[in-house]
């Protein structure tokens, strides 16, 4: 059976990296966290302070962008891959309440978009590869053979991020989080490059009452078919 392109895309906080990286290991196909490049990038920006008090200064990032080398290592002690910023593994910092508040705002930015894509789209040459996002489907992989859209209702996915959150022994509260979640589904709608958008063949599963085991038995069921078919 050949390999195919599993394209997720998506809400945040919908779960969509932890389904794609149990896909990934159930069919040993190779997983990419594309929110994580994101994420690696804003954590860079904000290292250099070109993100304060909600100003971004785009011209000091998109120059820096030659700079920027994004990697991702496997991990064997999690069986996962981390993310790899110019040689450090920043896997636990970019997951971090701060930069959740400003990844949308660096991901609206054409040139980082741009940039990023290319890479993701060389990953993906050899297919068997299961990757997650926001444009997946819609930009990266137009071709997928299969693409998923999760969502889930706002409070939902807040609640579930908060959880996160405070397991990880941040001091946050659910309002905070709430209208984090919020604010991010506005900016991945409604910006101009590769906004956050249900493509026609993608397959929608939204998993407001699905427990973590119903939701990868659904996706797994879904991708052997079209293994299977391929």
């Amino acid at each position: 059976m050949k390999p195919i392109v599993i394209a997720i895309d998506g809400h945040s906080s919908t779960g969509k990296s932890t389904v794609a990286k149990q896909l990934a290991k159930a069919l040993e196909y190779k997983y990419v966290d594309t929110g994580a490049m994101y994420r690696a990038v804003t954590l860079y920006s904000m290292r250099h302070n070109w993100i304060e008090e909600g100003n971004v200064d785009m011209a000091h990032i998109i120059n820096s962008l030659p700079s920027i080398d994004i990697n991702f290592e496997y991990n064997p002690e999690e069986g996962t891959n981390d993310v790899i910023l110019n040689g450090e593994n920043v896997e636990q910092e970019i997951r971090a309440m701060k930069v959740s508040e400003h990844v949308s705002s660096i991901a609206k930015i054409d040139e980082v978009r741009n940039k990023l894509v290319q890479i993701q789209k060389k990953l993906g040459d050899q297919k068997g590869i299961v990757m997650d996002g926001r444009d997946i489907g819609s930009v990266v992989f137009p071709e997928a053979e299969l693409k998923i859209f999760m969502t889930a209702s706002a409070e939902i996915r807040a609640k579930r991020r908060y959880s996160e959150l405070k397991d990880k022994g941040e001091d946050i509260s659910f309002e905070d989080v709430l209208e984090n979640v919020e604010h991010r589904d506005q900016i991945d709608s409604n910006r101009k490059n590769s906004p956050l958008i249900q493509s026609e063949d993608a397959i929608k599963i939204d998993n407001s009452n699905l427990s973590q085991q119903e939701q990868f038995d659904k996706i797994l069921s879904l991708a052997k078919q079209k293994i299977n078919q391929n």
